[in-house]
């Protein structure tokens, strides 16, 4: 007892260690930061720099009158502003009010505030008056993210202290689970602050929201998992201690080794080529190392310390009937699998072949407009920029070259199909700019094809096309890119991992394709829903590889509780009763497990941005999936069609008379 108490002591002081020196969270606001050195559009950003103005984050206002041409007067006070570019009818204006692109996000959002308090005292009756841009979008999303994720925190305890009551119907057995996981959740924001203090990690302002729900969601299945063996062994052993060491025992492996593929999985997002990605990796394998620490080694002394009563009114006792009858649901599920395998089989195929059909007609990649789920002045404002100019006014291309070639590069970007306008700005000794305004609203499916058209035409060492769009369509290109090259070492990571838990062949690349297949099944689902319910454009560029990384890496947790166990029962029960026996005793806490993960992940959609909503529901989906479907139907049918080959090159041997699993 000493030790479990000086275990607990311990955690708590390093923990509140950690806390106390962590800091704020630091985050980038460099547009560019995340994208690799070697993107035209960074290299553009870098020689910027060099110009009189230096790099900058544009505020555009634009000024609207319904009524007709301003006056003399409306325009006087326009001009107060800045140098106003004027409608053909005079009845719209636009006034560029450049920011440091080196401003944090805070001071984007104060100068923007000022910018827009000044607006509505000095505007004009009659005249409309919206920031817009670079740094009106910078703005909004930042703004938009104030106290998003201390709601999303809140929104997230409430989700896991509700699934927990009503999974372990006790009224204060869930408040030690939660306890622990909120401790391993303080303690891995604070590690991320001090990443974002101390590295050169591109954490931005939705990284400690994800790393929260991977925490709590991770974190709490851990606990699942350990209290549900736990509680099973205390049905056996009178010693409480005995039960945990051998919960642990039987428990320990299955969670180390979910962790550490979960870790292994993220820590391949260093691979990636966007700084974004590199950093939610390092977060994020971070985050769930600690939520494994706590759930191995805080989380049972803490049980242990509160007793048997713990579990009240449901107090395990030796002799009594074990987990296996409050579980038979699934026994009776795991007997009806294995009398019809090929059925069930067969179904489970149409099934997620149904769902992964809603990836057709899907389009990849959100404008400006279709990243918010809030309203936001910087989306209205594009929206009447477009009435009265081109709709790319707004976020300009910028092409860098010399002042030798300049005129030359400057008629080759006006006849470039796509661009409204184009003129010379700022130079110097070697140095010129020039600004071209498309025709096509920003991060459009057109407004990239003018920017690559536009590096085709004047593409050279010395004229360079970059921009806010063309450092968009950089980043489309570099998470495509991350995609093709991260997901098969992923895949690889899991299939390694597998082989050596289950010391097999034939299992582990049978759970691999379960994985591929309730991942494309969800993408699908997901892709339709979005399509034809919730009205979004599209899929952001990031949502299909962080969807695929937290659903491959989380959903074989479930695989990892299913199959260690039935690995387990084979030798005395051989492979097709050691798997119904399996799914009888994990199939509760596996359903528990994932219907918490599911809720959790769409927690995200408190979150103001789409993007994070997306990946939300397509996780959600996959781990429903996952749970209902693959791990409690599919993988145990694969089983007992496969027998004994299911473990190949090894082979369980029959060691006692098989048990009946109590229904």
């Amino acid at each position: 007892m000493r030790r479990a108490w000086l275990t607990l002591v311990v955690a708590v002081l390093l923990g509140g260690a950690v806390l106390g020196f962590a800091g704020p969270l630091e985050t980038a606001n460099d547009p560019t930061a995340t994208l690799p050195s070697s993107a035209e559009s960074t290299k553009v950003a870098e020689l910027e720099k060099q110009l009189p103005s230096g790099q900058v984050n544009p505020a555009l206002i634009v000024f609207a009158k319904d009524t007709g041409p301003f006056t003399e007067q409306e325009l006087k006070t326009i001009e107060s502003f800045g140098t106003p570019i004027l409608a053909p009818e005079k009845d719209a204006a636009l006034v560029s009010k450049p920011l440091p692109a080196s401003h944090s996000a805070e001071q984007t959002v104060d100068a923007v505030t000022q910018l827009r308090d000044k607006l509505e005292s000095e505007t004009p009756p009659g005249v409309t008056a919206q920031v817009t841009g670079g740094a009106g979008f910078t703005a909004d999303l930042a703004d938009s993210f104030s106290g998003a994720n201390t709601r999303l925190l809140i929104v997230t305890v409430v989700v896991v202290a509700l699934l927990l009551l009503v999974t372990y119907r006790s009224p204060i057995l869930w408040l030690v689970p939660l306890a622990v996981v909120g401790l391993a959740d303080r303690l891995s924001s604070s590690v991320v602050a001090l990443l974002s203090q101390h590295t050169s990690l591109a954490i931005d302002a939705s990284t400690n929201g994800i790393i929260t729900v991977l925490v709590f969601g991770a974190g709490t299945d851990y606990a699942l998992l350990i209290i549900s063996r736990y509680r099973e062994e205390l049905h056996r052993h009178e010693d409480r201690f005995e039960a945990m060491r051998q919960a642990l025992k039987g428990a320990g492996p299955a969670v180390l080794a979910s962790s550490g593929t979960v870790v292994l999985s993220l820590l391949t997002l260093l691979l990636a080529s966007l700084g974004n990605n590199v950093a939610l990796g390092v977060a994020g394998a971070a985050g769930i190392a600690i939520a494994a620490v706590f759930a191995l080694l805080v989380l049972p002394p803490a049980l242990l310390v509160c007793g048997r009563g713990l579990f009240w009114p449901f107090i395990p006792r030796v002799g009594q009937q074990g987990v296996e009858a409050e579980r038979g649901v699934w026994a009776r599920v795991g007997r009806g699998v294995a009398k019809r395998p090929v059925a069930v089989l067969l179904a489970s195929v149409v099934i997620l072949g149904a769902l992964a059909s809603g990836l057709f007609g899907t389009r990849l990649g959100l404008s400006q407009t279709e990243q918010f789920r809030v309203e936001a002045e910087s989306v209205d404002g594009l929206e009447t920029v477009s009435k009265y100019f081109p709709a790319g006014a707004t976020d300009p291309a910028t092409i860098i070259t010399t002042p030798a070639r300049a005129e030359e590069v400057l008629a080759l970007v006006t006849k470039t199909p796509g661009v409204a306008s184009a003129r010379i700005g700022e130079q110097t000794a070697s140095l010129t700019s020039i600004s071209a305004v498309l025709e096509a609203a920003p991060d459009t499916g057109a407004a990239y094809d003018t920017i690559t058209a536009l590096r085709d035409r004047v593409g050279s060492e010395d004229a360079l096309v970059g921009g806010s769009v063309a450092t968009n369509l950089d980043d489309r290109n570099a998470a495509r890119r991350d995609f093709k090259v991260i997901v098969p070492v992923v895949l690889a990571v899991v299939l390694l991992v597998l082989i050596g838990l289950l010391r097999a062949l034939v299992a582990p690349v049978l759970l691999l394709v379960t994985v591929i297949a309730s991942f494309g099944a969800a993408l699908g689902a997901g892709s339709w829903l979005f399509r034809n319910v919730l009205d979004y454009g599209a899929l952001d560029t990031g949502v299909p590889l962080l969807s695929f990384l937290f659903l491959v890496a989380l959903g074989v947790d479930y695989n990892i509780f299913l199959v260690t166990r039935a690995r387990e029962e084979a030798p005395a029960r051989g492979t097709k009763d050691g798997m119904v026996h399996a799914l009888a005793v994990t199939g509760g806490v596996i359903t528990s497990a994932g219907i918490l993960l599911a809720a959790v992940f769409a927690v995200l959609g408190v979150l103001p941005v789409i993007t994070l909503t997306q990946i939300g529901i397509i996780v959600g989906i996959g781990v429903l999936l996952d749970t209902l479907l693959v791990r409690t139907v599919l993988v145990p049918a694969l089983a007992t069609i496969c027998g004994d080959r299911f473990w190949w090159p090894g082979r369980p041997t029959v060691t006692a008379p098989k048990e009946k699993v109590a229904a």
